[in-house]
Parts: C-alpha cells; structure tokens; sequence
C-alpha cells in the first residue's frame, strides 16, 4: 500500500520511529540499523515501508534502503518467520552480514539472533541461500563464479573452517581473494594473510 514515506522524525526509541509525513504521525517498526540512521528529530527522511495486515492487526515496517526492505520482504517468506521475529534478525546483523551467513549456510551465527532455533535459521539458509545467490541487490555477497570454481571455493571454505575460522567470515574472505586465486592453495594462503593483519 505504501511504498515509501518522506517526512519528518519526531520521535523514535527500541525498534521504532515516528515520521510525520502531510499532518499524520506514522509509527513505523523498525531495525536498529535503520533507526540508527534515521533518528534525529526534526530530520527529513525518506523510509521504505510495508503495511502488514492481519485480522487483529496493522502494523508498518520501514526500512532505510531499498535493500533492507527486499532482505525483509525475503525473511518472511520463510515458514515460521513473521514481520516482527524479520525485524528483530535485520536489528542483529546489517544486511550484507546476514546476505553472507545465509549464502554460505552459516546457521550458527543465524541461531544467535534472539528467538531464532537452529531449526528456523536452517530453514532460512534452505529456502533463501540459491534465491539470495542470484539476487543481484546482493550481488557484493555472493560468490558469482564459474562453475569450475565453485569446487576450489568449497574446499578453501571447508579447509578454513577446519582451521577455527568461521563458516561467514571465511566466505567473505573468500569471496574478496577468489578472482586473484589459481588454486585452493593459493586461495587458502591469501585468506590467511589478510587475518593476519
């Protein structure tokens, strides 16, 4: 119904901001992140919202980027994950963070959000890791290589994990060495010189 609201903060607190946009005050839940951007009173701002709509309830969320707003809009796809419990995860992790963990199926760092079990966060890798993949709004977390790759990635990743690093800080590292790597050594090597420092 709404697709974005310009106005003016005049107020905001944990998980949500009022904007007052033509004489109405519309309060809008939101992430941390987003009320972290957005919270000066008296600022005009422009926030991407949606309008969830049940029998007993309407509630609008925002968002501060239109990035934020499809990751939201992608959570709750997922069986068992409704628009407060997607907030609460975008308020544990920005976007890229949580991008990075569901593409390489990192459900421990999931299950550490409050209200997530390990089975919803596995749910959530299973059903949005291919789809966020080939997102191109996330395309700065996915991995986008050929083929031939795909296996000198896996053994890289497996291999640092086997090291103690974690599976999602060894996929963004990964994914930052992988065009400069000829092999999983190689790959391997130049991932642990970059934790080094």
């Amino acid at each position: 119904m709404y697709a974005y609201i310009v106005g003016k903060v005049d107020s905001f607190g944990d998980g949500y901001i009022v904007v007052e946009a033509a004489g109405v005050g519309y309060l809008i839940n939101a992430s941390n992140h987003t009320v972290a951007k957005f919270g000066r009173a008296g600022e005009t701002v422009k926030i991407y919202t949606y309008l969830a709509v049940r029998e007993d309830d309407m509630s609008l969320y925002g968002f501060y980027s239109e990035e934020e707003k499809r990751m939201f809009l992608r959570l709750i796809t997922v069986s068992g994950v409704g628009p407060k419990m997607a907030i609460g995860i975008l308020s544990a992790a920005d976007v890229n963070t949580l991008a990075t963990s569901i593409i390489s199926g990192d459900t421990k760092a999931l299950s550490k959000v409050k209200g997530i079990g390990k089975k919803t966060a596995e749910r959530i890798v299973v059903e949005l890791k291919e789809n966020l993949g080939d997102d191109t709004g996330f395309l700065s977390v996915g991995m986008n290589v050929s083929p031939e790759k795909d296996s000198m990635i896996e053994e890289a990743l497996e291999l640092l994990t086997s090291l103690g690093v974690s599976r999602t800080e060894a996929y963004s590292l990964v994914a930052a060495c992988k065009k400069d790597a000829r092999n999983v050594n190689e790959l391997v090597m130049m991932v642990l010189k970059r934790l080094d420092k």
